[in-house]
C-alpha cells in the first residue's frame, strides 16, 4: 500500500456562533474523511479568520486555532474531491433535507443499496455524515442560500428528513371559516345573555 502524503486543504468550518475559514494539513480526500479520522476531538486550522454570525465588527485572524470538532455543525470543502473509484463503495442518492439548528441543508445523501428507506437510513453511520449537491442556508442568523459539491454535517447535531417534501401548515384549512367561528364565539356586549350562559 502507498504512503498518500499530507496536502493542504482549504475549508470553512460552520459553527454555533462563528464561521470559521482556514486550511488543514491532511492525507484525506473527501472533507467527511478529513473530520471523521481526525486523530482528535479537534482540528487544528491554519491561516484562519473567524467570522460571528450576526456581528457588525471586523473578522479576526489569526496563523492557527484549535477547533473542537464537537461544536462544528457542518463543513465546506472549498474544492471539491473525486473519491478514489477503487475505494468506492456503491450506494444510492436519496434526497434529504437535514435540519442542523439554526441551519437547514438540502442535498443528497448516499445510502447502502438493495434496503428499504427505514433500513439504509439506520444504517447511515460516521461522525460526519457526507451531503452532496448541497445547499445550505439559515434564516435565523441570516445565512443567505449557498452551494456546494458536498458538505460534511456533524451527526451528533443533525436531524435528517429522507424523503421530504415542503407542505403549506395551513393547507386544507379554511381561514375564513376559522375567523368567522372565532367571532361567532364572541359575546355580542348588547345582547342578553342566554340560558347557561350568564
Amino acid at each position: 500500500m502507498f504512503e498518500i502524503a499530507e496536502r493542504p486543504v482549504e475549508l470553512t468550518l460552520y459553527t454555533d456562533a462563528y464561521v470559521v475559514r482556514g486550511t488543514v494539513l491532511t492525507r484525506q480526500r473527501r472533507i467527511s474523511d478529513v473530520l471523521n479520522h481526525a486523530d482528535h476531538d479537534f482540528l487544528v486550522v491554519s491561516d484562519v479568520t473567524l467570522d460571528e454570525f450576526g456581528a457588525h465588527t471586523i473578522a479576526t485572524r489569526a496563523d492557527f486555532a484549535q477547533v473542537n470538532l464537537a461544536a462544528v455543525l457542518f463543513a465546506v470543502a472549498d474544492i471539491p474531491v473525486e473519491p478514489m473509484h477503487e475505494l468506492r463503495t456503491v450506494k444510492i442518492a436519496e434526497t434529504a433535507l437535514i435540519s442542523v439548528p439554526p441551519f437547514r441543508i438540502t442535498g443528497r445523501i448516499h445510502l447502502l443499496p438493495e434496503r428499504d428507506l427505514r433500513d439504509a437510513l439506520g444504517e447511515l453511520v460516521g461522525r460526519f455524515v457526507p451531503v452532496t449537491e448541497a445547499t445550505y442556508w439559515s434564516d435565523v442568523v441570516g445565512e443567505a442560500k449557498q452551494s456546494a459539491a458536498m458538505v460534511a454535517v456533524n451527526h451528533a447535531r443533525a436531524q435528517i428528513l429522507a424523503p421530504y417534501r415542503e407542505v403549506d401548515p395551513w393547507a386544507g384549512l379554511d381561514r375564513g371559516a376559522v375567523h368567522d367561528r372565532g367571532a361567532a364565539r364572541t359575546p355580542d356586549p348588547g345582547r342578553d345573555p342566554g340560558p347557561g350562559e350568564g
